[in-house]
């Protein structure tokens, strides 16, 4: 058996979960909305120096022809009130080389000259984006003819501004929104974590002080309404078994009384060792009844803790659903009353309410066949009418039936059996057996898909029919071996077994028919169990 898993609460659980997905989701939806604009806003950026640059390069047409640098140096000076400009370069074509040359620049107040750039005219046609500056270069051209260039070179400090005051924004709004949600999941947590206390308490009661009258209040969840049910049903039937053995008790007490008075009667010389007798006997009866009572309690604390395990994993998933779904479907009510809802948002909430609803589904619907699986425990399967069985043909059936299993572990088999033994019994419990055998084997015992082997032998003897049943797997732990018969003891808890399957294969051969089954511990690998089943007619 593995290391116990550290203990929490569905109160602990419930909180944490709505509070990590919820600043995830913010997380998440902040990092991307910011990205988002960053890069709009760095496009808007782009869009305007270049604009800036087309309206130069157009006024400079005429100044860079008759080579007029005075009019273009105050015309540049304009640009002063532009903030966002830093840097001008306006370049002329030489006449004798025909390549660029400087011709005029300006640079804004407090802002420093940059190099001269005619080296990267072809690279910065495309503008260029640093952290702290945008760069580009167009050409000035005048009837189809380039006359120059011009570079602009503008500043980020205003973006950056804007990107630190987003995010104060946006922190801010998150802590808002994480401690409503946390009001919001404690209100919940609340609805759902108090029917479960008060049966717990219950069960404490009733554990310590031995109280079966107290009985479990009805509360508005229908899963938790369904458990109550079942234990006022269970504490019931234990007050009626305890009163009949009570009643029992003292009948036997006064039957015993009555015998001493009438052996007093008879001979006064058997006095002291009837009485003698009689202390011994009534000794005995009180060790039968604490051992009765400590087994009773003990099956008790064990059903309960793996009802409660079994229920409380899909019921917290559901709960989770249930929480993200309520998450969402607030966010489109604000989205569809501010009149911001999208079909992207509303479309992407269908989607996800049906994931939701898909996964509350799927958890309800575990914990109900966990509560069927309980109740077919308890319900008695002696309903079915014997019939003539060919075993042989019955176990082919049952392994046929289970080949797609069988071949996904890659398993190989052996039916040792006598082809034309037939005898009378109830096929559909023995094919249940069989199935519940199997099904354990490849989901507990095969842990790799080497080797794997199943065995069938099954002798026929005078008054008996012996089935012996073995695997090769990893075998039983030493710490569940006396309990594996026991309901709710699984080595896959929390993996989807619920510890029902050899607790059910038991009561169908011991009271369905009426046979025994054994573990066997003289099989050093694997697990092999021994069936015996009366023989009530052999064909």
């Amino acid at each position: 058996m593995g290391k116990h898993a550290t203990k929490t609460s569905i109160r602990k659980v419930l909180i944490s979960a709505v509070m990590l997905v919820t600043a995830l989701s913010l997380s998440l939806s902040i990092s991307i909305s910011t990205y988002l604009d960053v890069k709009e806003q760095k496009k808007l950026i782009v869009n305007k120096l270049q604009m800036i640059a087309e309206i130069i390069a157009f006024n400079a047409q005429i100044t860079l022809i008759f080579d007029d640098r005075k009019t273009e140096e105050k015309r540049l000076k304009s640009f002063n009130k532009v903030e966002l400009v830093k840097n001008i370069h306006i370049y002329a074509i030489d006449d004798v080389t025909n390549k660029p040359v400087f011709f005029t620049s300006y640079n804004a107040s407090k802002t420093p000259p940059v190099p001269l750039k005619v080296n990267e005219i072809e690279t910065l046609k495309k503008p260029k984006v640093s952290t702290d500056y945008v760069e580009l270069i167009i050409p000035v051209e005048y009837e189809g003819k380039i006359e120059g260039y011009v570079y602009v070179r503008g500043g980020l400090e205003r973006l950056s501004q804007y990107i630190n005051q987003k995010i104060l924004v946006d922190i801010a709004l998150t802590l808002i929104v994480l401690i409503l949600v946390l009001f919001v999941a404690r209100a919940i947590q609340k609805r759902i974590a108090n029917p479960i206390d008060s049966l717990s308490l219950l069960l404490q009661d009733v554990s310590k002080n031995h109280n079966y009258s107290a009985r479990a209040t009805k509360s508005d969840i229908e899963e938790v309404n369904m458990l109550a049910n079942n234990l006022n049903i269970m504490l019931a039937r234990t007050q009626n078994q305890l009163a009949r053995h009570q009643a029992d008790k003292l009948e036997i007490k006064q039957l015993n009384q009555n015998l001493e008075e009438k052996v007093n009667q008879r001979t006064i010389a058997l006095r002291e060792a009837n009485q003698e007798l009689l202390n011994t006997l009534e000794r005995m009866h009180q060790y039968q009844n604490q051992i009765v009572e400590n087994e009773k309690m003990a099956s008790l604390g064990q059903m309960v803790a793996g009802v409660a395990h079994e229920v409380n994993t899909p019921i917290g998933l559901g709960v989770t659903g249930s929480t993200l779904l309520r998450d969402k479907l607030a966010d489109i009510n604000a989205a569809f009353e501010q009149k911001t809802l999208t079909s992207k948002q509303l479309e992407r909430f269908i989607h996800d309410g049906i994931e939701n609803l898909d996964l509350i589904y799927r958890n309800l619907n575990r914990a109900a066949e966990l509560i069927s699986s309980f109740k077919k425990v308890a319900v008695s399967q002696d309903v079915e009418v014997s019939s003539e069985v060919n075993i042989n043909k019955l176990f082919s059936a049952i392994i046929s039936s289970m080949r797609a299993e069988i071949d996904i572990k890659n398993v190989t088999w052996q039916l040792s059996c006598p082809e034309q033994l037939t005898v009378r019994t109830k096929a559909g419990l023995l094919q249940q057996v069989f199935e519940q055998l199997l099904s354990n084997s490849l989901i507990h015992g095969f842990l790799d898909l080497k080797d794997n082997q199943i065995s069938i032998h099954v002798e026929q003897r005078s008054q008996s029919l012996e089935i012996i049943y073995t695997d090769n797997g990893v075998g039983v732990s030493n710490a569940i071996k006396k309990r594996i018969f026991d309901p709710f003891v699984t080595t896959k808890r929390g993996e989807g077994g619920s510890g029902l399957g050899m607790h059910l294969v038991y009561n169908l051969i011991t009271q369905a028919l009426g046979g025994t089954i054994t573990l066997s511990d003289d099989n050093k690998k694997g697990t092999e169990f021994i069936i015996t089943l009366p023989l009530k007619g052999v064909i």
